[in-house]
């Protein structure tokens, strides 16, 4: 398959020449906590097919963003440097699409972890540094919080400042701003 380019001599063309692509964004953003096996993140995308996500992992693959680890007969995708470097993007895009989000349709898709990005930014409003493990119904991630900023990932801390609680709409209100977190929502670790 040739590979596209916009043929610019521009910083953002050349960003988008590697993760412009439809779905190439929300992959990176699945990976941002973690390796994921192809079928977590099948599972995680939906309305992608098969083929599409095969695509996007091999161009992410070879331009470097991530890389394919394989164990015998299980394998998973993990984010590279270069991939982790999108981070900050996907953080800046979050926080722009956040408000645009409004009332959530029946027809729309959702999965806790997708709120873990706007949740960062809001626990780094009220935390300076620490962990905290977050259940959003059955799922459970924890952040890390440094003077560098806030990391997400997935499951449970090994190690646990604080605690919180959420469901799915609590955690929706505040991922939008719609609700602010507050501090007393979270709880000592136990």
């Amino acid at each position: 398959m040739s590979r596209r380019s916009y043929d610019h001599y521009c910083a953002v063309s050349r960003a988008l020449d590697l993760v412009g692509d439809r779905w190439s964004l929300l992959v990176v953003r699945e990976l941002c906590s973690g390796p994921r096996r192809y079928s977590d993140l099948f599972a995680d995308l939906p309305g992608i097919s098969t083929d599409m996500l095969a695509t996007r992992l091999k161009g992410l693959e070879r331009d470097g963003v991530l890389t394919h680890h394989r164990n015998g007969m299980r394998s998973s995708y993990e984010l590279t440097e270069l991939g982790r470097g999108l981070r900050p993007v996907l953080d800046a895009l979050a926080g722009w699409g956040a408000p645009l989000l409004g009332q959530r349709n029946p027809t729309d898709a959702v999965r806790a972890h997708w709120l873990a990005l706007p949740l960062g930014r809001a626990l780094a409003e009220v935390i300076d540094v620490g962990t905290v493990t977050v259940h959003i119904g059955d799922t459970v991630l924890h952040y890390v919080r440094t003077a560098e900023g806030i990391t997400h990932h997935d499951g449970p801390a090994p190690a646990s400042d604080h605690e919180l609680r959420l469901d799915l709409a609590e955690a929706i209100d505040i991922a939008t701003g719609a609700q602010p977190l507050s501090p007393r929502a979270l709880s000592p670790a136990r």
